[in-house]
């Protein structure tokens, strides 16, 4: 009998061992495969759900074959004690990441940042037309009027022309419009407020808006960044003169979309708010996004005397600038003969760009 259960001890302390090493081995192969090289031959990338669960991303990472065995990772890490952190959004995932650390750029939210450039003398809706088609950002605003888009930003009752930087803005997938929105809005404010501290003395405008819709004058003429600050000096000699600034830019975005690709005669003789041929001072409110360095030019306006300008007809986008009527006409009329060179007279329906009298 004493041999019998000697025999069951030992049979019972080898089963022991045997599970021992059994476990021991099998922890190793978690902490391999949790620690160790993935199976992705090549940089993969993966799209991470808001909400999702780590065992639903485990799932989908071996769906991809970036891991081997989604079940083991879990049950690794439920051994561990670990809840890893999984932040939605889109993930580069290099050749052969481990689990460990593929969870790792879950938890520190490292997604790959999506893009958008709003160009400098982009409009208020270009920029929601930028917005509606762009596939990573989740849209809230469609079907919005722009009062009601800038009800929903919190700044409701206010303009949005003019109120929002051109720039690139990076972001990651699935981000709101209204999160992008709302960052152009700050920036705008806050270059804005930069420029407006910065202004020269004498300014024929009282405010930051006034300046801010000069602002977007300027970047609609000028074609040149070495032009800005002459164009705004311009505006600026009409205004302490009275004079209307003429600017075909203010009448198109009056036109709105009866604008056709051509600016007609009877278009300047068109009253609208916008229509700086028939009213006198700066329009309502701007009628583009200006960047950083028309907003300069407009609080530091050249002081050079001039009063008109004119294309050149170079085609590199300069302008003739002149003091008086007298050259100012010489100037256009040089600007005709170059378009009827280079596109006969019947291209020519009216060629007294912005800053020319009406005729």
């Amino acid at each position: 009998m004493l041999k019998w259960l000697r025999r069951i001890a030992l049979v019972f302390v080898l089963l022991l061992a045997a599970a021992g090493v059994a476990a021991i081995l099998g922890w190793q192969r978690l902490e391999e495969d949790y620690q160790g090289p993935g199976p992705a031959a090549a940089a993969t990338r993966i799209q991470v759900a808001p909400g999702a669960s780590v065992r639903t991303v485990l799932a989908q990472l071996e769906g991809q074959g970036a891991v081997r065995r989604a079940r083991e990772v879990e049950w690794y890490l439920r051994l561990k004690g670990l809840h890893p952190r999984v932040q939605a959004g889109t993930y580069a995932l290099p050749a052969h990441a481990s689990p460990a650390q593929i969870l790792l750029l879950f938890e520190e939210g490292n997604v790959i940042l999506e893009q958008l450039t709003v160009v400098e003398g982009t409009t208020f809706a270009d920029f929601l037309e930028l917005l509606a088609h762009e596939p990573d950002v989740t849209h809230t605003l469609a079907g919005k009027t722009p009062a009601e888009v800038m009800a929903a930003l919190g700044h409701p009752g206010e303009n949005p022309e003019g109120r929002f930087f051109p720039d690139t803005y990076r972001f990651a997938a699935n981000t709101a419009d209204t999160v992008i929105l709302g960052r152009a809005y700050d920036s705008m404010r806050t270059a804005l407020a930069a420029a407006w501290g910065a202004r020269s003395a004498g300014l024929p405008f009282d405010t930051a808006d006034q300046a801010l819709t000069l602002a977007s004058m300027v970047e609609k003429e000028a074609h040149l960044a070495s032009e800005r600050a002459r164009i705004a000096g311009v505006f600026v000699n009409r205004l302490r003169k009275g004079m209307r600034l003429q600017s075909d830019p203010t009448v198109i975005y009056g036109l709105g979309a009866r604008y056709d690709g051509e600016i007609h005669t009877r278009d300047l003789l068109t009253d609208t708010p916008y229509n700086t041929y028939t009213r006198a001072g700066l329009p309502p409110t701007p009628i583009a996004l200006p960047g950083r360095g028309s907003l300069m030019a407009a609080v530091q306006p050249d002081e050079t005397g001039d009063l008109y300008f004119v294309a050149t007809g170079l085609g590199d986008g300069a302008h003739h600038f002149s003091r008086t009527l007298v050259e100012h006409n010489s100037a256009v009329q040089a600007y005709l003969t170059r378009l009827r060179q280079q596109h006969g007279s019947g291209a020519i329906h009216r060629a007294a760009p912005a800053g020319a009298p009406h005729p």
